[in-house]
């Protein structure tokens, strides 16, 4: 029988409901038994002769038997599913909280087709194995003891029959579960490998149709859906052997029984109308084996799901969170001798990196691609912990403070803004969830954004689709920008923010940003080099380490890593061309004292 022991763990607080399921489910078998019981009765006193007027009592009781049995049943189905529910509830809430405390780290490295199918498809096959199979469990194991307790009165040895046939029927399964289970768990892998590649080919739908590879990705998920046939094929055939082999056990327990009571009969130890009462009851006890057969498959289905559920859970966050420390003394940043490397990789993202931004300073991190940009704003956001060394913030090591204190201090705009589907102002709400309409406005205002805004159809309660789909790119970013305004965080990470947007678009964003870094420690991740140059400092990295570091002018003129880089995009006239326009603003606007 397909009992799982974490599974069962996962009623915790319902136990109470299921055990009900089960008295109400007995209390359906005891009027099953009176029913059949009364019937046999009945069908005996017809075949003495008894008048119509002298049946009317027995007719009576076994309509009311009848009725309290369908009503009996009802209750049972309505207990069941609403305890199902209330544990899939319990179960969802604590999936998501091991989701997001696992974060991106894990992510990263798992498929997000496969952890989707454990998330929705897993926890609703769940329903018929908490609602239904459990409780069923429990009635087909208690019911032929009942059976055989009233049984046992009218004729012992048919009792006795009766009693090892439905035990037989109720264990013979167990010695196929070895191979049903492993059917079950072949077919549940195909399931995930091919509803994960589903969801690649859905998500990069445009991608395939571009580079003309939607037949060559459709070919593929055929070859997956085969696979997925063929195990489907494979339990469906597997699970038709466990039927057999309970319906060849009903079928022989009822023959048996059958045949000990016509011997009985013939012998003069047992009476007609005791034999039927019997036969009837042998109809009866072996019902709820009947429906356990039929619930099997889905236990079976729910045991495999649990797999990926588990493994879920199981799982171990990158990051441990803690409870609060003390309270950083500002927004200082500082990495000192940082080594980290991602898990699986080649080679460290980062070796013995050392510098620090003082509060309120901008500071521009470059480098070519590869070089352990991005993960310094992962590190300072605690996506991951180094190896080595330590990220502080106002002098406390991140370790120190909770994934609240360390996140609540940095805002993030990035290249590639993510946007939810929902209205455009609960996207900017989600820098501040409780903003007001007014600061909701001054922020948009300060992201040169609210012009835009109100042109859509319905202004901030426009739904903007999946990942910002109806939006430009640079409306996308002054949205970011926006949302980070809002949340008023005293440390800013910009990670390529103007990597993606287009000339006009720039100057948009170019002014809200330096609205937006006033006053923040700011740290600028970028390739184009024009965006940086009026930075406070510069630094340079190559293969994760800092190779220099100083102003634009004092780094310009010692001919190393960032002359290099500056000489690679000045080749690109477009490159020049924004070089030039962004001195020719700094020099303008008076930002470029540093660099001059």
């Amino acid at each position: 029988m397909y009992l799982d022991r974490r599974l069962w763990a996962l009623t915790a607080g319902v136990r109470g409901r299921i055990a009900a399921t089960v008295l109400v489910g007995l209390a359906a078998v005891a009027a099953g038994i009176a029913r059949l019981a009364l019937l046999g009765w009945l069908l005996g006193r017809v075949i003495a002769g008894e008048s119509l007027a002298g049946l009317a009592p027995a007719i009576a009781l076994t309509a009311l038997a009848l009725a309290a049995r369908s009503a009996l049943d009802y209750a049972r189905t309505m207990v069941a599913h609403h305890t199902a529910a209330r544990v899939q509830e319990r179960l969802r809430q604590l999936l998501y909280a091991q989701v997001a405390s696992l974060g991106p780290a894990h992510f990263a490295r798992a498929r997000t087709g496969d952890v989707m199918l454990s998330l929705v498809e897993g926890v609703q096959q769940l329903e018929t194995y908490f609602g239904q199979y459990l409780p069923q469990l429990f009635v087909s194991a208690l019911t032929p003891l009942l059976i055989f307790a009233f049984v046992a009165f009218v004729d012992l040895p048919v009792a006795l029959i009766l009693l090892v046939a439905a035990f037989v029927v109720l264990l013979a399964p167990a010695l196929w579960h070895g191979r049903d289970r492993q059917a079950s768990l072949a077919r549940n892998r195909a399931y995930a490998a091919f509803g994960a590649d589903f969801l690649d080919a859905v998500q990069g739908l445009a991608t395939l149709k571009a580079f003309g590879q939607s037949g060559a990705r459709a070919r593929a998920l055929q070859h997956r859906a085969h696979e997925l046939f063929q195990s489907t094929m494979w339990v469906l055939g597997s699970n038709t052997m466990a039927r057999g082999i309970t319906d060849t056990g009903i079928a022989l327990g009822a023959a048996l029984a059958l045949a000990l009571g016509a011997w009985r009969v013939s012998t003069g130890a047992m009476s007609v109308p005791a034999l039927l009462v019997i036969l009837m009851l042998g109809v009866e006890v072996f019902r709820p084996l009947r429906e356990l057969r039929i619930l099997l498959h889905q236990g079976m289905l729910g045991t495999s799901a649990a797999r990926g559920i588990f493994a879920l859970l199981d799982a171990v966050p990158a990051v441990a969170d803690r409870a609060p420390g003390l309270e950083p003394a500002d927004a200082g940043v500082a990495f000192e001798g940082v080594t980290f490397a991602y898990p699986g990789a080649r080679r460290p993202a980062h070796v013995e990196l050392s510098f620090a931004v003082r509060p309120g300073e901008r500071v521009a991190i470059v480098g070519p691609s590869g070089s352990g940009k991005s993960t310094i704003a992962r590190l300072l956001l605690r996506f991951h912990d180094p190896d080595r060394g330590r990220v502080t913030i106002g002098g406390r090591d991140l370790r120190e403070l909770s994934l609240e204190q360390v996140r609540s201090r940095v805002a993030l705009v990035s290249q590639d803004t993510w946007l939810f589907h929902g209205t455009v102002g609960d996207n900017i709400r989600m820098g501040k969830p409780d903003a007001t309409a007014e600061e909701l406005r001054a922020a948009t205002r300060a992201a040169n954004a609210e012009e835009f805004i109100l042109r859509l159809p319905q202004g901030y309660d426009t739904v903007v689709g999946e990942r910002g789909v109806r939006l430009s790119g640079g409306q996308r970013q002054r949205i970011a920008i926006a949302r980070a305004l809002l949340r008023d965080a005293p440390i800013l990470v910009l990670d390529e923010a103007l990597s993606s947007v287009d000339a006009e678009s720039e100057a948009l964003i170019q002014t809200a940003l330096d609205r937006l870094m006033r006053g923040r420690t700011t740290l600028v991740f970028a390739h184009r080099l024009s965006s940086v140059i009026g930075a406070d400092r510069i630094l340079v990295l190559d293969q994760g380490r800092l190779v220099e570091q100083g102003t634009h002018a004092n780094l310009i003129g010692r001919g190393g890593a960032y002359t290099r880089l500056m000489a690679g995009q000045a080749r690109d006239g477009a490159g020049a061309v924004a070089v030039g326009a962004r001195q020719s603003a700094i020099g303008a606007n008076g930002d470029g004292a540093s660099a001059a």
